[in-house]
């Protein structure tokens, strides 16, 4: 494996971006533009060996992609209550599209507006909680027999308890992944079936702010992901939209 200073990694991400269109080296995998750059690197997948440094984590995005960015997992609290598994899919979930017999779970959700299944992430400054409010008034009419479902289950008030998580054990596990970030994007083209990135923009990223991650709720561009269904919980998910990951931090500086 590679060792390198914060400085001399900079210097490799420039060479790596003079070298222009690079050939993606995991064809078929949609985090090829990450991995293809750790390769580049040689590094092992999300590990940076940056020696006698804070925490620094690597972050790649393809320019123009309307994909969200998975920043960490983690399930909400209280977690002895197994809430995914033991609470949302079996009183709030429907029956899977494709999977007979499997109830689904399947809802990205903001601090906005709410679903269309009356879903809304609640930012409680006071209880310094982050909350997944639900309101039945708000459910969609193309939804009105799974509301049914729902009101026979467990009621069509506020779900009681509530999944939340704590504003200190968010920021223990953002701060431990994303204290500082290299965030690398790349634009993206075919030529005969190949795909080619060429690692254009390349910022670093210093200073997580749990009070800036806050507003990032508050103002819809970070969201929450339930992927579950009764075989399986993919896992909770705080993602982020496009281009938006700078917001998060103290201090974005760009590498021209």
């Amino acid at each position: 494996m590679e060792l390198y200073s914060k400085e001399e990694l900079i210097k490799k991400l420039e060479e790596i971006r003079r070298q222009e269109w690079i050939a993606n080296n995991r064809p078929g995998n949609v985090g090829g533009v990450g991995n293809t750059l750790e390769d580049l690197l040689g590094i092992e997948e999300n590990n940076l060996p940056i020696p006698n440094a804070a925490e620094w984590e690597l972050k790649c995005q393809r320019i123009g992609t309307s994909s969200l960015t998975t920043l960490f997992h983690m399930e909400p609290s209280p977690r002895a209550v197994r809430f995914v598994p033991k609470v949302l899919l079996p009183l709030y979930g429907w029956g899977h599209q494709t999977i007979p017999d499997e109830m689904s779970f399947r809802q990205t959700i903001n601090g906005l507006s709410r679903t269309d299944r009356g879903f809304k992430v609640i930012v409680d400054r006071k209880a310094r909680k982050i909350l997944i409010s639900f309101d039945a008034d708000a459910v969609a009419e193309r939804h009105s027999k799974w509301l049914e479902s729902v009101e026979e289950r467990v009621g069509l008030g506020e779900s009681d308890p509530q999944p939340y998580w704590g504003f200190d054990d968010l920021f223990h596990k953002a701060g431990t992944k994303l204290l500082n970030c290299f965030y690398i994007r790349a634009e993206v083209k075919r030529e005969n079936g190949n795909e080619y990135f060429w690692y254009r923009k390349i910022m670093v990223l210093q200073g997580f702010r749990l009070e800036n991650f806050l507003k990032a709720i508050e103002e819809g561009f970070m969201l929450v992901d339930f992927d579950a269904r009764s075989g399986h919980n993919h896992g909770t998910k705080f993602r982020l939209r496009q281009d938006r990951l700078p917001d998060l931090y103290e201090t974005a500086k760009s590498i021209d």
